[in-house]
């Protein structure tokens, strides 16, 4: 009988143990209930209501971001993003990037310029993306269409002949507003003359290494009023005439020419022919007051006025690049390094394995672009006297 007792007091033992563990499993499957955050939370992601635009802005929800973690002074800056609302998870890709692998630190702003009005939903994500104040803004119509002074008929001819030469973006008339409006127009718009400094960032890049310091303040401190992270030669067939629009600019306006100049990296014959390399400036950290100065102002409605936006296809890489080249001291410009970086179809990996390990890199450096043949960086370093890192033989072609 005790035998029996015992086998019976085992039975319902493993049938309350099997319970037990039937339950754990079920109810650690299900979802959790949303529970706020202490303090309560409006306008963020657990609520229904958006946060409301005002001004252009689009105020943060409280208690929604974690604060800057660099105690440090911050510089007046912001990132720039020229977009429409069909790049809204192309760029939400990219804001990610540089949140997490520089601005939760230092919580910059960041502006979005748009040809039309950026919608909600656009609005709603990308600020719930950043960690600085969002700002939108429309671009003015007379700055993203074809001035008075274009002939509209030459210039469809030359874009029906592009497109048969099959050169890119050969026929697109957005893309040559684009490029105008990027190198003439966006440091003026209204939103962008509250700072003074900016960072170009566009749709789908990404940041491969952790970014420790302030960059703002970098440039700042160290007297840099332009930087880049990857230069290349330019299509040949979209600028024949750009040089020669350069040139009159320096002939009109010598004083607006530095003395110590880095000329001698667009021109391989002491300014007569333009070696097309040019900074890629889809990434730019620069000094806006450098972009509104009589010097960069008079260089731009020079080329402006010669119409090859137009006539031509001139990209707004080229056209910064000789501004650069021609209009600052050769040390004010600056090549950043230890910014990892990769847009479609280049990238920018550090050389050095240290760099690469201290950063928490994640790029490959068999895909560095520095010192393959296409890439103008081994120039630069050439024409600045620069030492090259070690071991990049390795990465040429």
């Amino acid at each position: 009988m005790a035998t029996g007792t015992a086998r019976y007091l085992r039975y319902i033992l493993f049938a309350f143990f099997g319970l037990a563990v039937l339950y754990f499993i079920s109810s650690s499957s299900l979802p959790r209930p949303y529970l706020p955050r202490p303090g309560g939370v409006t306008g963020g992601l657990g609520s229904s209501q958006s946060p409301k635009a005002t001004d252009g802005t689009t105020p943060k929800a409280p208690n929604t971001l974690a604060p800057g973690k660099d105690p440090g002074p911050r510089m007046n800056a912001t990132f720039v993003t020229l977009a429409r609302n069909s790049d809204l998870w192309e760029i939400s890709k990219s804001i990610r990037q540089v949140e997490d692998r520089f601005n939760r630190k230092f919580n910059y702003d960041w502006v979005f310029l748009n040809d039309q009005e950026f919608d909600e939903t656009f609005k709603k994500v990308t600020t719930s993306l950043i960690s600085g104040t969002t700002h939108y803004g429309v671009i003015p119509k007379e700055h993203w269409s074809f001035p008075d002074f274009i002939d509209q008929d030459k210039a469809a001819r030359v874009r029906e002949e592009m497109k048969e030469k099959k050169i890119i973006y050969g026929d697109s008339i957005s893309y040559r507003h684009m490029c105008r409006y990027e190198s003439g127009f966006f440091f003026r718009h209204p939103l962008m003359l509250n700072y003074e400094w900016y960072w170009r960032v566009e749709p789908s890049i990404e940041l491969y290494c952790d970014i420790q310091y302030d960059t703002f303040k970098f440039m700042a401190d160290n007297d840099k009023k332009y930087s880049f992270v990857i230069s290349l030669y330019e299509y040949v067939e979209t600028i024949p005439t750009l040089w020669d629009s350069a040139k009159k600019f320096m002939k009109n306006h010598p004083e607006h020419i530095a003395k110590d100049n880095l000329q001698a990296f667009v021109s391989d014959d002491g300014g007569e022919n333009y070696n097309h390399c040019h900074f890629w400036s889809n990434f730019e950290i620069g000094n806006l007051n450098w972009l509104r100065s009589p010097a960069y102002l008079d260089y731009f409605n020079t080329l402006d006025q010669d119409g090859g936006f137009f006539y031509e296809r001139w990209g707004d890489a080229p056209v910064h690049s000789i501004a650069a080249a021609l209009t600052l001291q050769r040390d004010e410009i600056h090549f950043f390094n230890d910014i990892a970086y990769y847009h479609v179809p280049f990238t920018h990996c550090p050389t050095s394995e240290t760099e690469r390990l201290e950063q928490k890199c994640h790029c490959n450096p068999r895909e560095n672009f520095d010192w393959q043949g296409y890439s103008c960086t081994s120039r630069y370093f050439e024409v600045m006297g620069l030492k090259k890192p070690e071991g990049y033989e390795s990465q040429q072609n």
